[in-house]
């Protein structure tokens, strides 16, 4: 036997296999959208009716505007057959072909959402936090900080990640957690930790609320309202299963954080942390800590709990909230100049508000460029002819002819599915729940337990879609690369369908409603 040979062959494979890199976020996105495109040739397009449906929300009768899942009809050709609508390779006149799908999904959407809105919001509040970093009072915080907490650092995952999970749930927190990871991330890292970390106890943790939620006025409560089930019921179930999935969250991200922290090279996102690494290591060691960094950090606290008081109390979204970071950064600024923060002066605040900005450049390429997928298949609503509507419609035909705890758990397949080109939680309650409502009740399966689908199947998928606007976000700010957060984050949500399928299941053979 030639043991050279057999050596010299295991050696190239070993070669090969470090030289394979996962490839840029940016070129996966491409492959998706390349697939996408390639559907609009072999799968016909199709609409549905809409109708308005009425519910209580907060004691208040509300209506919104909903599929008829009974009204899907395919858009015919003159022969009178189904009609293929094939996106071209580039489509003039503002048109949508394949190699304009970048610049559609960019400008796609308005201020309160998708991509343009959700792009603006991160240069906002990427340059607002670009000046507060230029105080220089997050890095003495964080000395301080660390010097006064020595051998309690633990305490900060099990807290962080328990307020924004009672985020999500409460509020629907989500993009909001992008502005907090800016200022948690340098933290982490200098605490041991990693920006996995980081965006496991701001980004996931909300996504984990969201995704449980007892009366998440985006998910649970719409869902609720269309498939006519009474708004908040079923509350005491979902405290239960919220508390338990905070828990299972909570308990990984605790043991990847100590393994981290003993072994920091084993960090998926070891080689992008360097940029916090190196800008920590520049920092002064001395704490400065005067009334201008006082200042600065009460200027903060007081803006978070003004955000939230304000998508509370009056259901503030992107425009107003981002609005809030701008003019934190404002009285930031001014403060920094008459303290001299650093040194600050009024044209280095200017400097640093357009540097900030430019850190949330890559991510929102990344942001316009997954929303030009939806594009593609078609985008538009329900009543627009497209090739999503029609994958919504066969979907619902399958999931019809299934035995009755199987269609419970299909419901909750499709709803992970379908979460990939509709990441918004009302949008895909206001898109599904007409639909699978009635398909419950054909199968056997109580409309409680549909809801419970939809909102696991929604929710939980947010943490891996590169769809997802505020994914994406808040993975660019803690500079991880998706593809290192898909090699780390699968196991996870591997745990989370199996365990969301036990739910599902388990409260259909309870008779959960």
């Amino acid at each position: 036997m030639d043991t050279s040979a057999s050596t010299s062959s295991h050696d190239n494979t070993l070669t090969d296999a470090a030289r394979w890199q996962m490839p840029d976020t940016l070129v996966i996105i491409f492959f998706v959208a390349l697939a996408a495109a390639l559907l609009t040739y072999v799968v016909p397009t199709g609409s549905f009716q809409t109708q308005d449906v009425s519910y209580i929300a907060d004691g208040v009768e509300k209506s919104r505007s909903v599929i008829d899942p009974t009204s899907f009809s395919y858009a015919l050709n003159e022969a009178g057959e189904p009609k293929l609508a094939p996106v071209a390779l580039f489509e003039g006149g503002g048109g949508t072909g394949f190699f304009n799908f970048a610049f559609e999904g960019l400008v796609s959407g308005s201020k309160w959402g998708s991509a343009i809105g959700v792009i603006m919001f991160m240069l906002v509040i990427g340059g607002s936090f670009g000046v507060v970093m230029a105080t220089g009072t997050i890095d003495n915080g964080i000395l301080r900080l660390i010097d006064k907490t020595r051998g309690n650092e633990m305490l900060f995952i099990p807290a962080i990640f328990i307020l924004f999970s009672l985020g999500g749930a409460v509020f629907g927190m989500g993009e909001e957690a992008i502005a907090f990871a800016i200022i948690i991330c340098p933290l982490m890292i200098r605490l041991g930790y990693d920006g996995i970390t980081t965006v496991m106890v701001t980004y996931v943790a909300t996504q984990i609320g969201f995704a449980s939620s007892w009366m998440n006025p985006f998910s649970v409560a719409i869902a609720q309202g269309i498939a006519g089930v009474p708004v908040l019921s079923g509350s005491g179930m979902r405290v239960i299963m919220w508390a338990g999935f905070t828990l299972m969250g909570l308990i990984f991200t605790m043991r990847y954080a100590n393994k981290i922290r003993l072994t920091p090279e084993r960090s998926y996102s070891y080689h992008s942390d360097a940029f916090f690494r190196e800008n920590q290591s520049k920092a002064s060691l001395d704490s400065r800590f005067n009334l201008g960094d006082f200042l600065v950090l009460f200027t903060i606290v007081a803006t978070v709990v003004w955000v939230i008081w304000g998508v509370v109390a009056q259901a503030w979204f992107i425009p107003e909230i981002a609005s809030q970071f701008f003019t934190m950064g404002i009285v930031i600024g001014v403060i920094g100049v008459l303290f001299k923060l650093n040194g600050l002066t009024v044209n280095q605040v200017a400097v640093s508000f357009k540097q900030g900005a430019a850190t949330m450049l890559e991510p929102a390429v990344l942001v316009g460029c997954a929303s030009g997928i939806l594009i593609l298949l078609g985008g538009g609503g329900p009543s627009e002819n497209s090739v999503l509507n029609t994958i919504l419609n066969s979907a619902g035909n399958v999931i019809g002819h299934l035995p009755d705890a199987l269609s419970a758990w299909f419901m909750l397949l499709f709803q992970a599915v379908f979460n990939f080109f509709v990441t918004s939680g009302s949008g895909q309650a206001a898109l599904t729940m007409p639909l699978m409502a009635p398909l419950a009740d054909i199968v056997g399966v109580t409309r409680q337990v549909a809801v419970l689908a939809f909102q696991l199947g929604d929710g939980f998928t947010n943490v891996l879609v590169p769809t997802s606007a505020s994914l994406m976000a808040t993975l660019g700010v803690c500079r991880v690369d998706w593809g290192d957060w898909l090699k780390f984050i699968w196991r996870f949500m591997l745990a989370l369908f199996v365990v969301s399928s036990v739910v599902v299941v388990t409260a259909h053979f309870m008779g959960f409603s």
